[in-house]
Formats: structure tokens, sequence, C-alpha cells
């Protein structure tokens, strides 16, 4: 008999407009309130009678990610150390570290300041199309994980309609597959997309957090699929 692999979704959903670019004519010091770009994630899991269970939870566009997108608008570095201007969303992580110690499903939210995930996880140890190759004997982040590659590739870019806008194409889907074989044995809450300047595999970074998200802790077996969906609305 297979072994009957269990599905689960993830939608994950980074709002622009009014959350984030502001068109503005008033002066900056009239802005009386922070107004960072949020989204929002609902994970769904089949059940053996094929009812979907839903939780949601918020992720957030980190300060760098905002820096990045403020560069790529204009084509014009902005002084940091590391430019980042040439660069595209290209990589999808996981990790361990996105609930409070002791309390696997009580997650802890990300902050604008965040950049990187909490705690990496290696998502497979083989994998040509997969990238971010490091040895667990580097220490530090890879120790005790395995020889292995921290990012895959997303399966596709789709853009569809806003209905709430006229039925321009403003959203932006990102979707990537975290396959049977891939990340097992861990307690997953986190997970964040990438921008980096190539997506041919094996590629070494650099990678620079564009967004995160957290969530109770899932734990990634054989007989689990995980499907992350990642809405980007601009």
């Amino acid at each position: 008999m297979s072994k009957k692999i269990k599905t689960i979704e993830i939608l994950a959903r980074d709002f622009y407009g009014d959350t984030c670019f502001l068109d503005r004519i008033s002066a900056q010091d009239n802005r009386t309130e922070k107004t960072p770009p949020t989204g929002y994630v609902e994970i769904y899991e089949e059940d053996e009678n094929g009812k979907k269970k839903l939780l949601g939870k918020h992720n957030l566009v980190l300060y760098q990610g905002r820096e990045w997108v403020a560069q790529k608008l204009v084509n014009k570095d902005n002084g940091a150390v590391i430019s980042v201007k040439e660069d595209f969303l290209s990589w999808f992580g996981l990790g361990t570290g996105g609930v409070i110690p002791g309390d696997p499903f009580n997650p802890s939210p990300p902050t604008l300041t965040d950049t990187e995930l909490s705690e990496l996880t290696m998502i497979i140890a083989i994998d040509s199309s997969a990238a971010d190759y490091h040895l667990e004997s580097e220490g530090g982040d890879y120790a005790d994980k395995g020889d292995g590659n921290y990012k895959i590739p997303f399966d596709s870019v789709e853009f569809e309609q806003d209905v709430l806008n006229d039925d321009k194409w403003l959203v932006m889907k990102i979707i990537t597959t975290v396959a049977a074989n891939f990340a097992n044995g861990n307690q997953l809450s986190e997970a964040g997309l990438y921008v980096s300047s190539s997506t041919t595999g094996g590629y070494s970074g650099d990678f620079t957090l564009f967004s995160r998200v957290t969530f109770p802790s899932l734990v990634k077996t054989s007989d689990r699929r995980l499907i992350f969906s990642w809405f980007l609305y601009v």
C-alpha cells in the first residue's frame, strides 16, 4: 500500500497600497503613525473527511525588504554597504524559531528590524534546483543540521486581477512547495521570501530576507507536503 501524503496549503498575503505606499501631498511630519506593510497567512490542512482546518496569522515585510523596494523603484542605491537594487524576489526559506521557547503553539511575531529567520532549517541535502548550501561543520546557524541547502526556488509566480481596484493586474502570487522529502524531522514555525541576483540552482548568495511569517509549529514528516501561496499586492 502506498503511503498517503497529506497536503497542507499555506496562503500568505503581503499588502501594499494603503498600508504601505502612501500617496500624500501632506508633509512628512503629518504622518502620525507608522503604517508598515502587513499580510495575512491562512493555513489549511485536509483531514480524513476532506475538510480543511483554518488558522490565520499575519506576516510582515521587513525594513530591509522595504529598503530594497525603494531602491528597485528608481534603480538607485541608497548608500547602504550592500547594494540590492539589481536583485529580485527569488528564493524561499524555512525555520524553526518562530515560536516562544517552550511553547510550540504560541508564535512570536516578526518585527520590522528582523534581518533573518530566527532559526534556519536545512531543507534538502542534495537538490540541483536548491541554493544556499552549507556544511554543519561551519558551526553557528548551521551546526548539527547536516550538510545541505537552506533555500528552495518558487514553483511559479502568477499575476492576478485585483477586484477591489478596477480589475487591474495588481496581485502577484508566489507558490512554493515544500516536498515530502524536504525539511523532515523539524518543527517548522517560520518562513521567508528572499531577494537575490540569481535563481540558478547552487547559488550561494547574497540573500536578503524580504518578508517573514511565523506560525504555530508544524511537525514536518515524509507524509506531509506543504504548499505556500504568498500574495503581494501593489
